[in-house]
C-alpha cells in the first residue's frame, strides 16, 4: 500500500510523504504506482518551475518526501491539488493507497 503522509502548519502544507508500493499488480505494470508518480512528478516540477527555492525533495528507497518551504499562493495551491488527485486515487482503490 502506498501511504501519503501530509503535514500541515497553520493550513499551510509542509510536508508530504510518499511511501511503498501500491500492489495493485507487478512492478511496471501498477497503474496505482503510475498515477502517483504521474501527480507526484507533474506537481515537483510545476513548483520547480515556477518557484525554485519552494520546495525540497528526497528520494529514498522507501519513498519521497517533499518539503514545503514556501507559503505562496501558488505552491500551496499546486500541493493542495496534489492532495485533492491523491484522496480521489484512494476512493477508487482504497487497498492500494492512504492519505492522512
Amino acid at each position: 500500500m502506498i501511504k501519503v503522509k501530509v503535514q500541515k502548519v497553520e493550513g499551510y502544507y509542509k510536508s508530504i510523504s510518499i511511501l511503498g508500493h501500491a500492489m495493485y499488480d507487478d512492478y511496471g505494470k501498477d497503474i496505482v504506482c503510475s498515477a502517483v508518480s504521474s501527480i507526484t512528478t507533474t506537481t515537483i516540477n510545476g513548483i520547480l518551475t515556477i518557484k525554485q527555492n519552494a520546495i525540497t525533495y528526497l528520494v529514498s528507497s522507501k519513498g519521497l518526501t517533499i518539503k514545503v518551504l514556501s507559503t505562496d499562493r501558488v505552491t500551496q495551491l499546486l500541493l493542495k491539488n496534489m492532495v485533492k488527485l491523491f484522496k480521489e486515487l484512494e476512493l477508487k482503490y482504497k487497498e492500494n493507497i492512504e492519505v492522512k
